[in-house]
């Protein structure tokens, strides 16, 4: 049985202060170095040997993926990064305090910008510096793929692309592969995989580096997905998520 699992990061200093991230390339917190820690050992202990590992641009999944190889003793494989594999641009939500948003535009609204399908934030100014424009690690990308803010379906039409074309055709070579990226971006590829419906998909949440492993069959089907861990703690973790966008 083949296996991809897909891993958020570990909590970034910007999960910690409950601020609305996106493609703001934060650090990780000490407690996310250390649920890193733990994630490497659960996938060690799991008996999973990764072929090749995938991640994003932004140093939060960069070096949770770091950790997890090092636990691993897998640091020799070869690791590829892209863009498409960036969180959801937040637009200029980027930066606020999620509570502190709820409270000024109410629950609803912030939870539509947080999870819903198709609605997104306001966008970014093309002359904000937050404009990833003037990033030069995107320097190569074309200048209209470059988002100014997301919602999920616009995450998903960028990684889609590479998932079909990339990432699953390599595990016709491989028994595992490893995706290290983020809260949004992995519900848009686990959307795909378990076919949830646009609706469905606003309460589903990822907890930071908790591993999910789907198993997939010789024409590389999913026919089996689970988290890693106690049922009762992922349960709780995937609950706070949910609520870090209320006011109260």
């Amino acid at each position: 049985m083949k296996k991809i699992v897909l891993l958020r990061h570990g909590q970034s200093t910007w999960n910690l202060e409950n601020r609305f991230t996106g493609w703001t390339d934060v650090d990780l917190s000490p407690e996310g170095v250390a649920e890193a820690v733990r994630a490497g050992d659960l996938l060690r202990d799991a008996g999973l040997r990764f072929r090749v590992a995938y991640t994003s641009y932004l140093k939060r999944a960069v070096k949770t993926l770091d950790i997890v190889l090092d636990r691993m003793d897998l640091d020799w494989i070869p690791v590829v990064k892209s863009w498409r594999l960036n969180e959801k641009h937040y637009g200029a939500l980027q930066g606020l305090n999620k509570r502190e948003t709820a409270a000024r535009y109410g629950d609803e609204q912030v939870l539509a910008w947080r999870r819903s399908y198709d609605v997104a934030p306001d966008p970014l100014g093309e002359d904000d510096p937050r404009n990833p424009r003037f990033d030069p690690r995107y320097e190569e990308v074309p200048a209209a793929e470059l988002p100014r803010t997301e919602a999920l379906c616009d995450t998903v039409k960028r990684i889609l692309p590479y998932w079909q074309c990339e990432i699953l055709p390599a595990l016709a070579h491989a028994e595992a592969l490893l995706v290290v990226a983020h809260g949004n971006s992995l519900r848009g590829i686990v959307k795909h995989l378990k076919g949830i419906s646009d609706d469905a998909i606003s309460g589903f949440n990822i907890p930071t580096a908790v591993p999910y492993v789907f198993e997939f069959d010789d024409g590389l089907r999913p026919v089996k997905d689970y988290f890693l861990g106690d049922p009762d703690e992922v349960a709780r973790r995937m609950a706070a998520v949910a609520d870090q966008g209320k006011s109260r």
